[in-house]
């Protein structure tokens, strides 16, 4: 992609959700596994590249003992569609016994999210929980009814960018949830 089809997808696209709203999920988010986790000494594991920017805000918001590890698979590269799982960087912590808590940026049909987590749990882990920032709302997804454990946003079923979700490999940095237009 060219840098101008780049910033006129930005400026064609509808701001779905602002800057301040997602920094309020993610705080309240933070409360939520505070609570749930804050005495389990789990692994919380970003999943790159989407989860980067929602973990590194998330994690500075935990105030209890964590370690942090991170894995890459994805399904997309630079397209829009996904393909067979593509594992680049598998868990580099010893999971055996612990709870894991997989950090990413959204959950959508959830092939993904449900490949690393059954890794997770090959590996080990006792008990296996999702955390995303967007979860789009939709019958599509791998396993009927799934929902991720923690959640900041929902939002319908539009193609989205910002907050670390990416068009086409672009636009993670967009401060804020946007969709593409006409997708």
């Amino acid at each position: 992609m060219k840098t101008d089809e780049a910033k006129q997808i930005l400026r064609e696209a509808d701001l779905l959700i602002g800057e301040a709203e997602v920094v309020s999920a993610i705080e309240r988010m933070a409360l939520e596994i505070t609570a749930r986790l804050g005495e389990s000494r789990p692994v919380l594991i970003c999943v790159m590249n989407g989860g980067l920017i929602f973990s590194g805000q998330l994690l500075t918001r935990l105030g209890f003992p964590l370690e942090i590890d991170y894995i890459h698979a994805t399904r997309y590269g630079q397209e829009t569609r996904g393909a067979q799982l593509n594992w680049i960087v598998r868990p580099q912590l010893d999971l055996s016994g612990r709870t894991v808590l997989l950090l990413d940026d959204i959950l959508d049909e959830g092939i993904t999210l449900a490949a690393i987590a059954d890794e997770c749990r090959r590996l080990g882990a006792q008990e296996v929980l999702m955390g995303v920032l967007v979860e789009k709302l939709h019958l599509r997804k791998v396993t009927p009814g799934m929902r991720a454990d923690f959640s900041g946003l929902e939002v319908g079923d539009r193609f989205l960018f910002g907050y670390g979700l990416d068009y086409k490999g672009y636009w993670r940095n967009a401060p804020g949830i946007y969709a593409v237009k006409g997708l």
